[in-house]
């Protein structure tokens, strides 16, 4: 603790209630201070510590629980902030925050734990109040006329928020905020933490740069967005990406030098909901839009609709494509696109499977075990055999040796290379430009 404020936190100090003390310094603030604040973030915050100090040592206030220093932090993220939402929002070890009512909160970490916030909201009111701070920043509004909205605090933060009367008046809300790669994962990282091989990430890296769509699958928090980042990033500088994703991006694949010029070549876009059609812009226009602006690469957050059909339709022209869906298996996977597209023409089942296994050739099957930790299950191709049927061909996988049989557990396995790539896919990598050393060392020396 400061020495200087050391004497007004000893039995002389008065105790107080955190949310009485919290009233208090609002109004004071408020009403002595408000023209003083600047729209410098930095300056506005050390001018409000500072008055919180003030109003501290002046009264004598403590709160049991916080040392000087944190009760001003405290009081300062409840007043500007998010409450006690800020230090989870912003650390590069949480990748989600669950509410589920408002002294029910559990945090998601990187490691893949679970585990309860240290602290709650007051009351159903102020959790109703931070979380409407926190969907203001993307200009939404929660009330009984919208009691379901999503919204982002940043390029890689979004929130979707359920409250009454769609839940109970007395939680407060419920609310599932996702940071996607807080900590920036890239290959040492997948490997580190057994999520994949080298060789399965390096395969997937040169298939994409070299044109092949693929689909990453699996349930949420299974870390598809996470293995689809990273891939977007191995693409070299010179090729065109685009990146299409729905409500709020989370993509942030520009890069620059220290002089802030750019240095590859991205496109980012994002949804545009309007209930006047004509305003409406949807991931299938947008898809539209991408095949008009030369891409080399579109990426399609998550398939969840009738752009599955625009997707599959993208990447049967020639174009790389890669997305993410929900499905259970490589397998499912392909099933799963064929119901998505029939919500956008009534074809039957057995064409559209014909279609999405041609234009997807590649599925990549991520799962969160038991144990927490995140695996790439399977990598698989779909051969097309000369008369015209299907061959699922199991490239990589995980087996699980010994399973955790309890929480804690750790789950042990080994990574398999199965099946090597099919000589049409050799061959379609190498019309697409893939120097015969890469494709031998892709494919284990076969590469005729």
């Amino acid at each position: 603790m400061n020495k200087r404020y050391s004497a007004f936190f000893d039995d002389e100090s008065i105790k107080r209630p955190f949310a009485d003390v919290l009233a208090e310094v609002q109004e004071y603030i408020s009403s002595k201070f408000a023209t003083l604040i600047t729209d410098n973030p930095d300056e506005q915050k050390k001018q409000i510590s500072a008055y919180i100090a003030k109003y501290l040592t002046d009264g004598q206030i403590s709160v049991d629980g916080y040392d000087f220093d944190a009760l001003i932090d405290r009081l300062y993220a409840e007043m500007a902030e998010f409450s006690f939402l800020t230090q989870y929002l912003f650390s590069n070890d949480v990748e989600e925050i669950n509410i589920n009512s408002w002294k029910d909160v559990k945090i998601t970490y990187a490691s893949g734990k679970i585990l309860p916030a240290s602290e709650h909201f007051h009351s159903p009111q102020h959790a109703i109040d931070v979380i409407r701070r926190v969907l203001h920043q993307s200009g939404m509004i929660l009330d009984h006329s919208q009691p379901v909205v999503r919204g982002h605090l940043s390029n890689k933060i979004r929130i979707t928020v359920l409250g009454n009367p769609v839940t109970d008046e007395e939680k407060g809300v419920a609310a599932s905020i996702r940071i996607v790669n807080p900590k920036q994962l890239g290959k040492k990282d997948f490997v580190k933490n057994n999520t994949a091989t080298a060789e399965m990430l390096d395969f997937l890296s040169l298939c994409l740069r070299y044109g092949l769509s693929m689909c990453v699958t699996g349930a949420t928090g299974s870390g598809k967005t996470t293995v689809m980042a990273w891939l977007l990033s191995t693409i070299p500088d010179h090729m065109r990406l685009f990146t299409i994703e729905n409500g709020c991006r989370e993509f942030d694949l520009v890069k620059e030098d220290e002089s802030g010029r750019v240095l590859n070549n991205v496109v980012h876009t994002v949804t545009r909901y309007s209930e006047d059609p004509r305003q409406n812009v949807d991931q299938e226009k947008l898809l539209e839009y991408a095949l008009t602006s030369n891409p080399d690469i579109v990426c399609v957050g998550e398939m969840k609709s009738a752009e599955a059909f625009a997707a599959q339709e993208a990447a049967r022209t020639g174009h790389g494509v890669i997305t993410t869906t929900h499905a259970n298996s490589c397998d499912a996977t392909y099933n799963r696109m064929v119901t998505l597209c029939k919500t956008k023409y009534d074809i039957s089942d057995k064409t559209l499977y014909d279609l999405v296994t041609e234009a997807f050739p590649i599925v990549v099957f991520a799962k969160k075990l038991e144990d927490s930790s995140r695996k790439i299950m399977e990598i698989t191709e779909c051969e097309i055999l000369p008369d015209g049927e299907r061959k699922i061909r199991t490239l990589f996988r995980f087996n699980i040796t010994e399973s955790s049989g309890g929480s804690g557990k750790a789950i042990k396995g080994e990574f398999e290379r199965v099946d090597p790539i099919s000589a049409g896919f050799r061959k379609r990598l190498r019309e697409n430009g893939m120097p015969l050393s890469a494709l031998e060392k892709l494919t284990g020396g076969e590469s005729k």
